[in-house]
């Protein structure tokens, strides 16, 4: 067969062109295809999902990132999670995990051993218990996360221009406290250092220590987790994101695979197309790109001269988030045998979460791993007999830049050996002896699975200045060539799963906006 026929063939002009088919990239095509636009939707890998997605080794099959959804909830009380997948019609399965977490704090001043429930009255009577006179300020936390996830829902709503009147009068404690951290909130209701040891567990999944973790994107996040669960497919992420795949096609539009953006096209401040590696040169006016705007305005844009000055100072005032380092391990006995009750366990070897986040800038074992056991959740995701667990840690962007050729895969052996070593001490699961298949993943693994940069996962750190609301509220303010909108872990609602799902569907609907109001809708 000639190299000509089997050339791409790409319809020449598009409505919209969607950059990288991760969690937002899919949600924005499947989003603007729903609502009749003409999309394209570009990909550089050669299946959907980006960290999305799974793999198999021997006989299992492994979720390569996701531990567990946020705001999903039940059918009887759905989150924003679930409402919106369920509006796109998937043919995909999300069953709900047991237990919101098991703690293991092994710091020698204060350790903790606690599984704590999901549910607003058992979490708060389980910290009760397990901290004596933490019941009040806890209480307090979640009534302030209550409050924020209203006023939040009411800026998305708004579109980022929310009438200050409505926020002075009805979300005052949302501006209370918008402006502080979790530690400095926790400080002012006087919370006990244990109870705060406790319920800052799910900090890792945010990345930045508590001094300086905005509270009201790590409020939202627990208040959503414990309120309502937390939810994984039950056929691993690969699941879901493929079925966005079918249902964008069904919807009309079209998806090309192993296909890279070289260019973003753009002339007096306007994008006017897309190039691909390829050569295609593809006409359109609006792009959703699912790539972070450090890759973008630095490599994307073409030519350079129309990136403004201000672009570059928003994303070098920024801080990328963490990379993870992953142990994927297939165990030839069951999750029971090896004494293993908890989906989720959380792994710290200090209370302080400057002194863990510390850790992940060096190249040594990490003082942090957060750990699933997927039977726990899925009993059949195996085979008879086998159980799957992935032990998670992270680094900060570059740590692994210097890393010798020759000593790179005797330093990730040790660092996955000490994480099974801590786990087996901690647990008292003997794993080394029932391990099966074994994959270890590092930072480098990362960027050259999805040309991240340096690996990066989260996208930019969520401080008080630079977190959800001040995201959400400058939006209109940092749009700096017509026609570009950014989706996904970078975007305006901070890094995760059901955060870039739900930006992807903000993107798109910030594009259909614009083409109604430039009538450029057949």
């Amino acid at each position: 067969m000639s190299n000509e026929s089997i050339e791409q063939v790409i319809s020449e002009t598009y409505d919209a062109v969607i950059i990288g088919a991760g969690n937002g990239g899919l949600i924005a095509a499947a989003e603007l295809a729903m609502r009749g636009v003409k999309i394209l939707l570009l990909e550089q890998h050669n299946l959907p999902g980006g960290f999305a997605s799974s793999f198999v080794r021997g006989r299992f099959e492994f979720e390569t990132s996701l531990h567990e959804l946020y705001d999903y909830g039940p059918s009887s009380d759905k989150g924003g999670t679930r409402r919106l997948l369920e509006k796109y019609k998937l043919d995909s399965e999300f069953v709900e995990v047991p237990e919101a977490y098991r703690l293991i704090l092994t710091d020698p001043d204060e350790g903790v051993d606690v599984v704590m429930p999901f549910g607003i009255d058992s979490y708060l009577d389980t910290m009760e218990k397990e901290v004596p006179g933490s019941k009040e300020s806890v209480s307090k936390f979640f009534d302030l996360a209550q409050d924020i996830n209203r006023a939040t829902a009411y800026i998305g709503q708004s579109k980022g221009n929310p009438d200050q009147n409505v926020l002075l009068k009805e979300h005052s404690n949302f501006l209370k406290t918008t402006a502080y951290s979790v530690e400095d909130v926790q400080n002012a209701l006087n919370m006990p250092e244990k109870a705060r040891s406790i319920l800052n567990a799910y900090w890792v999944y945010l990345g930045v220590p508590t001094s300086r973790v905005n509270f009201t994107i790590f409020a939202s996040m627990v208040y959503g987790y414990i309120l309502k669960g937390a939810y994984i497919p039950k056929f691993r992420s690969h699941d879901y994101t493929t079925a966005l795949d079918t249902r964008i096609r069904e919807l009309g539009g079209k998806i090309e695979y192993n296909t890279t953006v070289e260019k973003i096209l753009v002339e007096d401040g306007k994008v006017v197309g897309v190039e691909t590696s390829k050569g295609d040169k593809i006409k359109t006016n609006h792009i959703v790109c699912n790539a972070s705007p450090t890759l973008t305005y630095n490599k994307l844009i073409h030519p350079k001269s129309e990136v403004p000055e201000i672009a570059y100072k928003e994303i070098n005032a920024r801080r990328h988030g963490v990379s993870t380092f992953v142990v994927y391990l297939g165990l030839d006995a069951t999750a029971d045998e090896l004494g293993l009750k908890d989906y989720s366990y959380f792994i710290y070897n200090n209370k302080n979460t400057e002194v863990l986040y510390e850790s992940l800038n060096n190249l040594e074992t990490p003082g942090v791993q957060a750990t699933i056991c997927l039977n726990n959740a899925i009993p059949d995701c195996s085979p008879p007999g086998t159980c799957i667990i992935s032990i998670t840690t992270a680094f900060l962007p570059g740590v692994w830049d210097d890393v010798k050729p020759e000593d790179y895969f005797t330093l990730k052996n040790k660092i996955a050996e000490d994480l099974i070593n801590t786990f087996e001490k901690t647990t008292g699961a003997p794993i080394k002896e029932h391990i099966e298949e074994i994959e270890v993943a590092t930072p480098q693994t990362i960027s050259r699975f999805t040309r991240a940069y340096n690996g990066v996962v989260y996208g930019y750190e969520p401080d008080s200045w630079d977190s959800f609301v001040p995201r959400l509220m400058t939006m209109n303010d940092e749009k700096h060539i017509e026609g570009l909108e950014f989706c996904g872990g970078f975007g305006k609602r901070c890094h995760g799963y059901s955060s870039a799902l739900k930006d992807g569907e903000t993107a798109a609907l910030l594009t259909l906006q614009d083409l109604h109001k430039k009538g450029e809708l057949k």
